[in-house]
């Protein structure tokens, strides 16, 4: 399904309003009510998409209630996420040729279980060697966090060097550039969008790094039992470490200009030195496309609900 955008009423950035994610030679885009695709074709064209976002967050005052709506929009992050990454790779394919149906649950599941394997239970494992020889329980929670901390950035490291993943990291970049532009008024041209940086304070990547050190501080005072009740702890405590790291990604997005804001934010934006890469223009034009996309099927969504 391909679309371009239509004329209709304005739609109005505001922070967290808009944002997304890289996929293969493409950028999606969130916006209020539409999830949007563009993607670089092998032949050189531009693949765009859309569809209607269907959240809970539309509907339910307790998902928006705070501290409930970060895990909202965490599942529904990487279920959109993955499905819109898994209509990427289908259109690099030779004619247009699907990919093997009814196999996107499997692959998600493969890749949830691969992250808590080596997230939670190889840190968990390494620090529990050491529990003979370390009293305290309180020490070992402390090294298993900064250990997650230091997989989490050797891994994003490592897979940076990586000529397809940089190639994503480039689109990553492309599609912050884009939002900067958007939420500055600017037109979305690549002439007015190079300028921008291409670290977001909104980027999954800050919100990801916000998780491992709020887990860090969550998990130091649960003693230990045994492995099965510690990772199953672990597991559990995951949705309450991603509601409040969501919540503090929020307030640093909405107060930008306070510097302690500025402050719990800033290593976030570091990170992203690693996630994202400058993109050259035939990138942005793709980013540009996909948040076009989303901009449309809001303004079709406001005109139909008005």
């Amino acid at each position: 399904m391909t679309s371009t955008a239509h004329a209709g009423p304005e739609v109005v950035a505001r922070p967290s309003t808009y944002g997304g994610q890289a996929v293969i030679e493409g950028v999606m885009i969130r916006g209020r009510h539409t999830v949007a695709l563009a993607c670089r074709r092998p032949d050189g064209a531009i693949f765009r998409y859309r569809e209607a976002l269907r959240s809970p967050l539309q509907r339910s005052r307790l998902a928006r209630a705070p501290f409930v709506r970060g895990v909202v929009v965490l599942w529904e992050s990487v279920s959109y996420g993955m499905r819109m990454l898994m209509l990427s790779a289908e259109v690099q394919m030779p004619q247009g040729e699907p990919l093997a149906r009814g196999g996107n649950a499997g692959i998600l599941a493969l890749a949830l279980g691969a992250a808590v394997v080596l997230f939670i239970g190889v840190p968990y494992l390494v620090t529990g060697f050491l529990q003979r020889a370390v009293a305290s329980s309180l020490a070992l929670n402390v090294g298993e966090g900064l250990l997650r901390l230091a997989l989490l950035l050797a891994y994003l490291g490592a897979i940076s060097f990586l000529p397809e993943i940089r190639r994503v990291f480039a689109y990553h970049g492309a599609e912050h550039m884009t939002i900067h532009a958007f939420e500055h008024g600017d037109p979305l041209t690549t002439e007015r969008i190079a300028p921008y940086p291409t670290a977001h304070p909104r980027c999954g990547t800050a919100f990801l790094l916000f998780v491992v050190v709020v887990a860090i501080v969550v998990f130091a005072f649960i003693p230990r039992v045994n492995i099965a009740v510690d990772l199953v702890v672990r597991l559990l405590l995951v949705v309450p470490v991603a509601a409040i790291s969501y919540e503090v990604l929020k307030l640093g997005a909405a107060h930008e200009g306070m510097p302690l804001v500025r402050l719990l934010v800033a290593p976030g934006l570091l990170l992203q030195r690693i996630t994202t890469r400058r993109p050259d223009e035939r990138m942005i034009e793709v980013a540009v496309a996909s948040l076009e996309e989303a901009l449309a099927g809001d303004r079709e969504a406001g005109a139909a609900a008005a």
